[in-house]
């Protein structure tokens, strides 16, 4: 799908479609098309998409507490209403704030994420103290399903790791009222699995992600912190939508600063929605989260901030933006 084509309405007359004589799928989300499938370099299957997210990229200048965080639930009230679709925040005012340390590193010409590569490490924190081992987080994210499908994120460690591949819904950059896809292909493992301590290094990133080895240009090219930022990520889990059919989405909150000076720089609304195989996204659920997600914008204008993602915003905290998949 085009980032500025406006959503196609889905048909409603059945539930599924046919492809192939395969098992029934849904259409969902704006018609999102099917992989064409093949196998990476082991003769493993390419991924299927295994997570549907709706985000909404808004102005960090509201929030300044705790409490702010959840100003958007009225907000959120109002469309779910009147579409019937339940949202409750039982039990959500309770849980606590988490915090993450993120960065994100690349070439000094943004060499990576000018090819729709992301690579960032985060921790997460607790009553000030880090409480689990760093995390990498490796992602290929590109409007092209197919495109995104074939490109292996999956590390060379020696230890396991977790593959993600999602489609994320967003509103279009020009303006309200309308969807456009990101697909984000995801692998995220401990840093303790990573041997090498040269991280810096060009040529250990590419032997561990494979998929960067056509980027480098020549020996010992050198990675580094984008920006000399680093971020500190405020999340506040807020609610759960329920959209029907067993599907529901748990709702959060998030607002990203700068490390030190406490600079805001962006915030975000994200929901999403978990499955196994997109048979489970019935037309009728999938056509209420749609309705819901283009009510909302018009519900939260006055919030939104257009044409941005999170990383986005890093990447041009110093201005010289680079080029961009997003």
């Amino acid at each position: 799908m085009s980032t500025t084509q406006k959503v196609k309405p889905v048909e409603v007359h059945k539930g599924t479609e046919h492809t192939n004589g395969q098992n029934p799928v849904t259409k969902w989300a704006g018609t999102v098309p099917h992989i064409k499938q093949g196998t990476y370099s082991d003769g493993l299957p390419y991924n299927e998409l295994n997570y549907l997210a709706f985000k909404l990229i808004l102005k960090p200048n509201r929030f300044v507490s705790r409490d702010s965080l959840f100003d958007l639930v009225k907000v959120m009230r109002k469309p779910a209403t009147e579409l019937h679709t339940a949202f409750t925040t039982d039990g959500y005012l309770d849980i606590p704030i988490r915090i993450r340390e993120v960065l994100f590193v690349d070439t000094p010409d943004f060499k990576l994420y000018n090819n729709g590569f992301i690579l960032r490490r985060r921790i997460e924190y607790v009553d000030g103290f880090a409480v689990s081992d760093p995390e990498i987080v490796f992602k290929f994210r590109h409007p092209d399903l197919q495109k995104a499908a074939e490109t292996d994120v999956r590390p060379q460690i020696q230890g396991d790791y977790r593959v993600k591949f999602k489609c994320q819904a967003l509103p279009l950059k020009e303006g309200l009222g309308g969807i456009r896809m990101l697909y984000s292909h995801n692998v995220q493992f401990p840093r303790s699995s990573v041997k090498n301590n040269d991280v810096f290094s060009f040529d250990v990133i590419s032997e561990i992600f494979p998929a960067l080895a056509h980027l480098k240009e020549m020996p010992g090219e050198r990675i580094q912190l984008v920006n000399d930022t680093i971020v500190e990520e405020v999340i506040q889990d807020i609610g759960v939508l329920d959209l029907g059919s067993g599907i529901k989405a748990e709702v959060n909150m998030g607002i990203w600063r700068t490390r030190g000076e406490h600079r805001p720089l962006i915030g975000e609304l994200a929901y999403q929605i978990k499955f196994k195989d997109r048979s489970e996204l019935k037309l009728e659920a999938m056509q209420k989260a749609e309705r819901y997600f283009l009510a909302l914008q018009y519900a939260a204008k006055d919030w939104i901030s257009l044409n941005a993602t999170k990383t986005g915003v890093v990447y041009r905290h110093l201005g010289n933006p680079p080029k961009s998949h997003e």
